[in-house]
Parts: structure tokens; C-alpha cells; sequence
């Protein structure tokens, strides 16, 4: 091996794994670990060699305590942001565990060895909130393919049976749809999409999808399907699904409880207009998809919300309340 031409690169991947601010990197360790690889060098030329790494980019201080030594300070990502990142992968159920310790592993690259044993000793992968589907990268990559070539796709759909005899078991069903957008939602992936029987959108799990295919087959214009002209405008179309329930958007009118105005705006944003009717209620008008969804959430709040306008929806809510009523009757 010529030595002098891969020592600035050695020490370069040894500052990357093993320094940080609190455990850098003296000249001697770059040396004794240098002499692993079977590379001889002198103090000096790892001093010039971080010199060398820092004058074409690499910000590489020195430490004096709590140790005298060197360590790499421009990482793509902080500390915060790859913690940040960990906790989305391993709380995100559409992965399967097998996926997410490889996605965990990969991300500890992104900091120091060190920091990266912090990280691991806080994580935890609860096994029974993932999904088994160990094909769910492919899924996303077909989908993801689809969408951009604007072609129709065919895949398995499976749901769990509920049996009186406690089996466990499957049906599987097959669709054909087109792809319009990938929406991360309420923890679990969806697939936005159309069914050819009828003239709407729908949402279909990742994770439940199985044996992904990209057809020869062009996918059905947005605007045939849904009020988008040209593509789907996913902030505006999630922000009208509840529970990703799809629907016919609709101007909704609620009378609230003053208590829910931080309820409201965090789910609507805070331009959201609050019109105060008394010292205890205020009235507010959402654009949302009039769905079982919508219905559900409304439930949530009890008698702290009332649908006004469409009465349709305000009939729903009224059924909604009498049947949970009636079973504890």
C-alpha cells in the first residue's frame, strides 16, 4: 500500500467515526491507528495533513481540554437533527423492525461512535406497533416511479381477518389504480389515489401493500377525479382529510367551546377565523372532506363542538352519538 497516498484519507474517515467535541483525537491516537493499516508517519505530517483536510473544506478544530487533540466539526447533520431522525424511523409503524435497525444503523453513521452509543442507549423499538411487510422499500419505490411516469399500478392489498376462533389470517385484494401522491399521515404512509370504478380519490396503506407492479398503462388525469386541475396540492388536500377518510370537500360551520380554540388552530393554523359569539363559544368555518372521518373527530370533543352548516353532516354527528348511546343502554 503507498502510504502517502491514502494517510490524509485515513485520517479523514478516523476523525469522522471516532472524534467529537468532547473525545477528540490527538496526534498519537492518529498514529497508533494509522499503524493498524500498516502506515508509519511522524507527528508533523498529521499535523499537515489536517492542515491539508481544513484548507479544502473540512472544518477540523483543535481541542485543549478536556483532552489535547483534533476533532471534525462540519457534519452533514447535528446531533439533534439525526435524535430527531431516530425517532421518526423507529416510531414510524409502516417500518418493520428488521428495516429499522438497518435505517437506526445507518443514521448513527451521520455522528461520531460515542455520540452514537448515547443515541442507541435511548432508542427503543416497540416490535408490536410495526408492520411485517419487509417489502415496503420497494413498495415506496415503485409507487414513487409510478407517480413520476404517470402510469397506473397493480398490487395485493391485505387485511386481517377477525375469526371467532382467534385464527390469524388474511385476505388479500387485488387493485389497480392510479398514483397521485405519497402522504405521511396520523403514523402510518398512504398512497392517494384513484379507482378506475369511480370519479374520486382514495387513501390506501404501504403497508399493506404487496407485490407492487407498474403497469404499461397511463394513469387517469387528476382533474377527472378530484377539483385539482393539474396535480394534487398535498397540503391542502390532507389538511381536508380526517382520519385519511376521503370525501366530498364541503364548507363546514362549528359553534366551539372557547376551550378547543388551540384544538382548532393547531389542526387548521392559527389564520383560521375565530368569531366570537358569547363568553364561552365561538364560531369558525373549515373547507374540509365531509367523510366518517370528519364525523369521528368531531366525536372526540363531546358536547364542546356543534356542527351548524351542512345539516347533512350535523345529522351524521346526531346519528353518530345516538348509536354509541344505544349500546349502553
Amino acid at each position: 500500500m503507498a502510504s502517502s497516498k491514502v494517510k490524509t484519507l485515513f485520517i479523514l474517515k478516523y476523525l469522522s467515526e471516532y472524534s467529537d467535541e468532547n473525545n477528540p483525537l490527538s496526534a498519537t491516537d492518529l498514529i497508533a491507528l494509522l499503524a493498524k493499516e500498516g502506515i508509519s508517519c511522524e507527528r508533523k505530517s498529521i499535523y499537515a495533513d489536517i492542515k491539508t483536510l481544513n484548507q479544502v473544506g473540512f472544518d477540523i478544530l483543535t481541542s485543549s481540554a478536556p483532552k489535547r487533540g483534533f476533532f471534525l466539526t462540519n457534519r452533514t447533520f447535528e446531533l439533534a437533527q439525526v435524535r430527531l431522525l431516530i425517532d421518526a424511523v423507529t416510531s414510524a409503524g409502516f417500518i418493520a423492525p428488521n428495516k429499522t435497525r438497518d435505517l437506526v444503523n445507518k443514521l448513527e453513521g451521520l455522528v461520531s461512535r460515542n455520540e452514537a452509543k448515547e443515541l442507541v442507549s435511548q432508542v427503543y423499538v416497540d416490535s408490536n406497533a410495526k408492520c411485517d411487510n419487509e417489502e415496503i422499500y420497494y413498495v415506496i419505490d415503485a409507487l414513487h416511479d409510478a407517480i413520476l411516469s404517470h402510469s397506473k399500478v397493480k398490487f395485493l392489498y391485505k387485511r386481517r381477518n377477525i375469526d371467532k376462533e382467534n385464527r390469524k389470517s388474511y385476505t388479500e385484494k387485488t387493485f389497480r389504480v392510479s398514483p397521485y401522491a405519497l402522504i405521511w399521515k396520523d403514523d402510518h404512509y398512504y398512497l392517494v389515489c384513484n379507482n378506475a370504478k369511480y370519479d374520486n380519490l382514495m387513501n390506501l396503506r404501504l403497508d399493506r401493500m404487496r407485490k407492487v407492479e407498474i403497469l404499461n398503462e397511463a394513469a387517469r388525469d387528476i382533474s377527472e377525479v378530484s377539483e385539482y386541475r393539474y396535480e394534487i396540492d398535498v397540503a391542502d388536500y390532507t389538511s381536508k382529510m380526517f382520519n385519511m377518510f376521503s370525501g366530498s370537500p364541503d364548507n363546514v360551520k362549528l359553534l366551539c367551546n372557547l376551550e378547543l380554540r388551540e384544538e382548532i388552530m393547531d389542526r387548521f393554523g392559527a389564520k383560521i377565523p375565530l368569531v366570537a359569539v358569547d363568553g364561552d363559544h365561538f364560531e369558525t368555518t373549515i373547507n374540509a372532506a365531509v367523510s366518517d372521518g370528519l364525523v369521528s373527530w368531531m366525536m372526540n370533543f363531546g358536547n364542546k363542538i356543534k356542527v351548524l352548516e351542512p345539516q347533512s353532516l350535523a345529522d351524521s354527528v346526531k346519528k353518530r352519538a345516538e348509536e354509541i348511546a344505544a349500546i349502553y343502554q
